[in-house]
């Protein structure tokens, strides 16, 4: 009997985008893998390995000789140079998965996270803040809510002893403390400097991590703008300890929360004072104009366009508001000449026509002018 062909296997199941999303995923497990005593790799990491070697074979390139060599292509090979067939306006060419400085995942990395076993699970920081919304909004207490998304925004760590009195000086956070403590974790050694210190940067809060003779952050924005300047020192004996945000929740609630107070404070610069996270964060600033128009404002702080527009969703309508904008940082589109067009490409049309994307400068120049016309409409009176 002859024997029965089998067909071959579909190697490009895990290719181009998905198999970035892999590594991605991958990488992440990684940088979590000293933090437990397990010596064995997670099936994400095997799988993200096997599939990286088939692929740079396929394309008679060398692949990497173990998982350590992968690891090392996150730090030192920018995306451009993997195998992965990335489309043109989707691919970092210049972006890396791991700063070279901390060696930790950056922001680009947790952006194309997606758990392996879930393609359609969110991350964890959008689990953390849907509980979060859930529990204020059965409870009616919004006021919890705005507590716990300013604490994430403006203290990224915190000592063991400023945990322990959380309640007694936020009396708002009892209803979400337990998600609280969910939030942060022990500051790893790898923060430390010489003396055992901890350092927190100046514009962030967030741990400075020792480079060379100086100090990196691992936000883009403060690398990007050459800020990352020693605030204060630390020192866990005397404080009881060193916590620090879960590392999705730096990367996603407090930058972007920066840059969300950044806009408030320069909106009540020019007479219009913000409203936060209205409707337990329906969206990130609520502003109404001099003609009682109210405009509705989220901001995010995402280094891949193409991924911001397909998981780009138009803003909830409680409460009210008549125009809609989703604010980015200008430093995004300095860095990326072709952020705005390929937002507009990969966001479905349904939602680009009710959301007015900008960078924060075009944003502010927007209501200037908006006012000014308001203004003159009034005087023509």
């Amino acid at each position: 009997m002859p024997a029965t062909a089998t067909a071959p296997p579909d190697l490009s199941a895990f290719s181009g985008v998905k198999l970035l999303r892999l590594v991605a995923t991958a990488v992440i497990d990684l940088s979590r893998h000293a933090r437990t005593p397990e010596p064995v790799y997670s099936d994400n990491v095997q799988k993200a390995y096997n599939h990286v070697v088939v692929q740079s074979l396929l394309r008679g390139t060398p692949p990497p000789a173990s998982v350590t060599e992968l690891a090392e292509w996150a730090a030192t090979k920018p995306l451009g140079q993997w195998p992965l067939e990335l489309p043109d306006d989707v691919e970092p060419v210049e972006e890396y998965l791991v700063d070279a400085g901390t060696r930790t995942p950056t922001q680009l990395c947790y952006e194309w996270h997606v758990p392996a076993q879930d393609a359609a699970a969110e991350l964890f920081e959008n689990e953390v803040i849907r509980d979060v919304f859930v529990q204020c909004e059965a409870a009616g207490n919004p006021a919890a809510y705005t507590a716990f998304r300013q604490l994430l925004v403006e203290h990224p760590v915190l000592t063991g002893v400023q945990m322990a009195m959380l309640l007694g000086e936020t009396p708002e956070l009892g209803l979400v403390m337990e998600t609280v403590k969910r939030c942060y974790e022990p500051a790893p050694a790898a923060f430390r400097a010489g003396d055992s210190t901890f350092t927190t940067c100046a514009r962030c809060g967030c741990l400075l991590k020792p480079y060379g003779s100086g100090w990196r952050c691992e936000l883009d924005r403060c690398r990007r703008e050459q800020r990352s300047t020693p605030g204060g020192q630390i020192i866990p004996a005397a404080t009881g300890g060193v916590l620090q945000l879960r590392a999705p929740l730096r990367m996603f609630i407090t930058g972007p929360g920066l840059a969300e107070i950044d806009l408030q404070k320069a909106l009540a610069r020019r007479g219009l004072p913000a409203e936060m996270w209205p409707g337990c964060d329906a969206y990130d600033l609520r502003i109404t104009l001099p003609n009682k128009a109210v405009w509705a404002i989220d901001v995010k702080d995402r280094a891949n366009p193409a991924l911001l527009g397909h998981t780009a969703t138009a803003l909830r309508h409680q409460p009210r508001y008549d125009e809609a904008y989703l604010v980015v940082p200008g430093y995004r589109f300095t860095d990326r000449e072709d952020y705005a067009r390929v937002f507009k490409h990969y966001c479905p049309p349904e939602v680009a026509s009710r959301l007015r994307l900008m960078s924060d400068a075009q944003f502010l120049r927007h209501v200037a002018r908006t006012i000014a016309r308001l203004d003159g409409q009034v005087a023509d009176a």
